[in-house]
C-alpha cells in the first residue's frame, strides 16, 4: 500500500472504498490487512461493510485471516443497532444451521454468542 492509498482510505466517508480496495487486492503483498482492518472499523460507523470484508475475508481463507475477521465481527456486532447486517453475517460466518448448534458455537464463539444473543435475546444457550 502506498502511502497516497492510505490517504484516499483514511479519508473514507462509510467503508466502501476500504472494501474495494480489499477486495480488488486481496492476495498482494503490498495489501497490508491490518491497517485496512483499522481502517474499515474507524470509517463504517453502521456496520454494513464491517459485515461484508468479514464475510468477504471468510470466504477467501477463514484461517489465514482469522484474527481480521474475528475483529470485523466485533466490530459489526457493536455498530449494527438495528440488526440491519447481523443476520447474513451470522449465516454467512457461522453455516445455515447455526440456530441447530447454537449451543456448541456459543460456548467456543464469544462473537457467535454475542450475535445470537443480539437476534434472539429471549432465547436460552
Amino acid at each position: 500500500m502506498t502511502e497516497a492509498d492510505k490517504k484516499k482510505l483514511t479519508a473514507d466517508p462509510d467503508g466502501l472504498l476500504t472494501y474495494e480496495y480489499i477486495a480488488n487486492h486481496i492476495g498482494q503483498p503490498e495489501m497490508d490487512i491490518e491497517w485496512l482492518t483499522d481502517n474499515m472499523i474507524r470509517v463504517d460507523l453502521k456496520g454494513q461493510f464491517t459485515a461484508s470484508t468479514a464475510r468477504y475475508l471468510y470466504a477467501i481463507d477463514p484461517v489465514v485471516m482469522d484474527r481480521q475477521i474475528g475483529r470485523l465481527i466485533a466490530a459489526t456486532i457493536d455498530k449494527d443497532r438495528e440488526h440491519a447486517y447481523l443476520p447474513a453475517l451470522i449465516k454467512g460466518i457461522y453455516g445455515e444451521d447455526y440456530h441447530e448448534r447454537a449451543a456448541t458455537l456459543a460456548a467456543s464463539d464469544d462473537n457467535f454468542r454475542r450475535i445470537y444473543k443480539r437476534l434472539y435475546p429471549m432465547h436460552i444457550i
